[in-house]
């Protein structure tokens, strides 16, 4: 009788255990359109995000006085860093250390 018990106790918790694993793989799946936004690239594999550099930097460099070195060295940033700051001018701290300190051989701010 006692095994009896055991049995059915075992076996609820089984039936148990497959159902929340079930919701889990649910969960995992409707998550998966976030993955699709982020593209793997290199050899390292790591996961980064796919921006537009050309496009961006243009935008940044639109009010330069010399555009065409502007977006050069915007592009160079963009490419190290991942990140173009907002605006014409300014917000170099949006995009982070690798951004700001990043400087010619001249030690002068590579970044517009």
């Amino acid at each position: 009788m006692a095994t009896l018990r055991m049995l059915l106790v075992l076996l609820a918790l089984l039936v148990f255990l497959a159902q929340v694993s079930s919701d889990f793989s649910i969960e995992e799946e409707e998550k998966a359109p976030f993955l699709s936004q982020v593209t793997v690239r290199g050899g390292n594999r790591r996961l980064m995000q796919d921006i537009d550099c050309g496009g961006l930097c243009k935008e940044r460099c639109s009010q330069h006085s010399r555009p065409n070195v502007c977006e050069r060295a915007c592009g160079t940033c963009c490419v190290r860093c991942k990140c173009v700051p907002p605006g014409t001018s300014g917000n170099r701290e949006v995009c982070g250390k690798c951004y700001t300190d990043m400087v010619t051989h001249g030690n002068k701010t590579k970044c517009p």
